[in-house]
């Protein structure tokens, strides 16, 4: 009889898993391969290129195959985290992505190497939202923003960081492995993080589970195809049909899919990305604000690599380390978000989207005044501001984003941020790369580099104005 009385009342008092130190730097590090993935290859596609006789339009592949298939299905890595558990599905996905890193790297041609970063992309989708759930679900107060501050960190010095180490892996030649270095040294940091999750990170689950949403998936996954395919090949293409009727097809698509998702929250089932869930003004605004400003970050760094590289004549390793100023700036930046957010709220993002624009602006005036010669030192004040604009944005939009979001649905909330910025990164390597290229044989390097920034600073500026709609206060 007592039996029955006191356990009950154990399980109900029971604490959840805790993440400790070691636990959160295992997720922080898996956090950061997708993300370094997704950039690394920028400066390494002149190589590839060359050493696998692939075109633009299969070089745009190796970028656009990965971030499209990482964007599509990371809201459905995050409900399988959800249902089977987080640290389950987190060590899947990353046993996938050291595997399929290392296909990458040994890929004997072009298309191998499409296919290769296609499933790449699916691993980083499994991995990556169990990351925040578990962050979600196994801290609080003051500990839980710490580990969102230092996730954004990690996140922002990840896109960054890719490009500079990309540079330095092709240039070195390991073992004369050339670019494929830059995909095989995943294999080793995926068997580290592998042997410390095991150890470290704890298991986590929805209490109350639901059903894959196959309606929702299906048709997220075609809303997205459908924008992204045509927008990331259809400069190298020529613009055949397809891409014209692909996004006229949008709309239609991402119509019915949120029609599908309205009916079945109204329904009571738990769709893929409820509409309910977006009800959270915090969740909502922050979402609107991380578009414009993941497009205009990957967009950036696409086109300076390439104007580095083929305008400035610049080699790898110096066009990756040209951007190091930002990424040092951004670490050491981001390491005080969390006190001026406790002391200013909010209005700290819209100081970085300021400090961002004056930094771009500073970028400008130098490649107007120093082109061909864009090095290092003519970019270093630029990059530097620009990376301490973006240190008080990203942290403390991801932190706001998830403030609200309970943690049972901790893998839901994750799944739709990261999906959001994601898709938000391909699409900025889609348009201001396209417009990049575009104008380049019209206007030459340096104006086109010029015009491509200019059209940045206006999404900066879009950014600031978003920002000043975010909660004034943090949860």
């Amino acid at each position: 009889m007592s039996e029955t009385v006191t356990t009950p009342a154990v399980r109900a008092t029971a604490a959840p898993p805790a993440l400790g130190g070691p636990g959160l730097f295992t997720v922080l590090l898996a956090a950061a391969l997708p993300l370094v993935d997704f950039f690394i290859v920028n400066v390494a596609l002149p190589t590839i290129g060359t050493d696998l006789a692939a075109g633009e339009a299969v070089l745009e592949l190796v970028v656009a195959g990965y971030g499209v298939a990482y964007a599509v299905l990371l809201v459905l890595g995050g409900r399988l985290g959800d249902l089977f558990g987080r640290r389950r599905l987190f060590l899947g996905g990353m046993a996938a992505f050291g595997l399929t890193s290392l296909a990458c790297g040994l890929a004997p041609d072009a298309w191998s190497l499409v296919a290769a970063r296609v499933a790449q992309g699916a691993a980083a989708a499994a991995m990556l939202p169990q990351v925040l759930a578990t962050i979600q679900a196994t801290t609080r107060g003051a500990r839980r923003a710490k580990a969102m501050s230092l996730y954004g960190a990690t996140a922002g010095l990840s896109m960054v960081a890719g490009q500079i180490l990309g540079g330095v892996l092709v240039a070195a030649d390991v073992a004369g492995t050339g670019w494929r270095a830059v995909f095989l040294v995943n294999v080793p940091v995926v068997l580290l993080g592998l042997v410390l999750a095991v150890r470290v990170v704890p298991e986590t689950r929805s209490q109350h589970p639901e059903p894959v949403d196959g309606p929702g998936t299906v048709l997220l996954a075609v809303s997205l195809l459908t924008l992204l395919a045509p927008l990331t090949e259809g400069r190298a293409a020529g613009w055949p049909l397809w891409t014209w009727l692909s996004l006229a097809a949008f709309p239609f698509a991402a119509g019915a899919f949120w029609t599908v998702e309205r009916r079945a929250d109204r329904a009571g089932r738990t769709p893929l990305v409820p509409p309910s869930l977006l009800a959270l003004a915090s969740l909502r605004r922050g979402l609107i604000l991380i578009l414009p400003f993941s497009v205009g970050f990957s967009g950036f760094m696409f086109v300076i690599a390439l104007a580095l590289q083929q305008g400035a004549g610049l080699g790898p390793v110096a066009a990756g380390l040209a951007l190091a100023p930002m990424a040092v700036v951004f670490l050491f930046t981001s390491l005080a978000g969390p006190r001026l957010t406790a002391r200013h709220g909010t209005r700290v993002v819209t100081a970085g989207s300021v400090v961002q624009g004056a930094g771009v602006l500073l970028i400008v005036l130098a490649a107007w005044r120093d082109w061909p010669h864009l090095d290092f030192g003519s970019l270093l004040p630029g990059a530097a501001v620009a990376g301490a604009g973006q240190a008080l944005q990203l942290p403390n939009v991801f932190r706001i984003v998830m403030s609200e979001v309970p943690p049972a649905r901790a893998g839901v909330g994750s799944g739709v941020m990261v999906t959001t910025q994601q898709s938000a990164l391909a699409l900025g390597v889609a348009t201001l790369g396209t417009l990049f290229l575009t104008l380049v044989p019209r206007m030459g390097m340096r104006d086109a580099l010029v015009t491509t920034l200019l059209v940045q600073l206006a999404g900066v500026v879009l950014t600031g104005l978003l920002s000043l709609r975010l909660p004034r206060e943090v949860g």
